[in-house]
């Protein structure tokens, strides 16, 4: 089973984590998950994704401008009603909105057709409400790393959840 994570990233940030999420997706059998910018989707493997998880950076508490124009321009054209759908966002302050971007990830999804989910609480820890959000400066890998375990989990999370509705 296809699934596909598409990112927006700027400084690198968003791209490591999204690879850290198809890596998770990957630990589930039965599974091919790749990453793509925004900028390189394969279409055809996207459209043939059961799920997609969409992720960037977090701009003055939204999306950036080029995550904002590839939704309403190009996702559409990613043949998703009834697909799973999955958001995550870097940010580089606690506060900043990562949450709020990973809400208007999620509602593009929902107005297009697709099955959102993230497992919540319902799996125990790591929680994991609506989707992970990486707090980092811009180039901090080492800062990134305290969230890897949490991504690769939310990415087996999102695979496991594909598999039992598309098996």
């Amino acid at each position: 089973m296809k699934l596909s994570v598409i990112y927006h990233s700027a400084s690198g940030n968003t791209a490591r984590m999204a690879q850290v999420i198809a890596e998770g997706m990957k630990l589930v059998p039965g599974v091919e998950a790749r990453a793509f910018s925004i900028d390189a989707v394969d279409p055809d493997f996207a459209r043939e994704s059961r799920c997609i998880v969409a992720g960037c950076p977090t701009y003055v508490a939204d999306t950036s401008a080029a995550m904002h124009q590839w939704l309403e321009k190009e996702m559409g054209k990613l043949d998703l009603p009834g697909k799973l759908g999955g958001a995550f966002a870097t940010a580089q302050y606690i506060h900043g909105g990562g949450e709020l971007v990973i809400q208007a990830l999620l509602d593009h999804m929902l107005t297009m057709g697709m099955v959102v989910y993230s497992g919540g609480g319902s799996k125990g820890r790591p929680v994991i409400h609506l989707g992970p959000v990486a707090i980092a400066e811009a180039g901090d890998v080492e800062a990134l790393m305290e969230f890897d375990d949490t991504f690769r989990i939310y990415g087996q999370r999102m695979a496991e959840k594909a598999v039992a509705l598309f098996g």
